[in-house]
């Protein structure tokens, strides 16, 4: 992969802070043209350094969500099980992120459900009924102080 230079930095930084700013725009506040922009946005994307862009949802304008952080602990710490639990997770919409972790907990979760009683239901489906999890614990959310993926550069 390509070294990133400060105009890929500068590039970066701007579609952190908005994806849907024009190239016009962009090449304007970081001192390339628009095709020069355009060219790097594209090479930027095609090696994977931009991987994924998304609208980002407001909760309370489509009927609010509950965010819980949830710690969940193995029964077993063997590589197929870990591995399984990895693959199971990927496909249930309601896991926003997970994290395998160091420490007393093999995997944080950040899970939304419509509401405590959605969430009940989601532990018995994922948690209760898996004989791999030896237990968790919940934490909600009472107020979201900072939610974002930027990276520093």
């Amino acid at each position: 992969m390509e070294q990133l230079d400060q105009f890929d930095v500068a590039i970066l930084n701007q579609l952190q802070d908005d994806n849907r700013v024009t190239s016009e725009v962009i090449a304007e506040r970081v001192g390339l043209s628009p095709t020069a922009c355009q060219r790097r946005i594209k090479r930027l994307r095609a090696q994977g350094t931009i991987a994924q862009e998304i609208a980002v949802l407001e909760p309370d304008l489509i009927g609010g969500r509950l965010t819980l952080v949830v710690q969940v602990i193995l029964a077993r710490g063997r590589a197929d099980i870990v591995d399984a639990f990895k693959r199971e997770i990927q496909a249930i919409p309601e896991v926003q992120q997970c994290y395998y972790v160091t420490g007393e907990a093999d995997f944080i979760l950040i899970v939304t459900a419509e509401d405590i009683a959605a969430y009940e239901r989601f532990t018995r489906r994922v948690f209760r009924d898996n004989a791999n999890i030896q237990k968790f614990h919940t934490n909600v959310v009472m107020e979201p102080v900072k939610v974002g993926l930027r990276i520093p550069l």
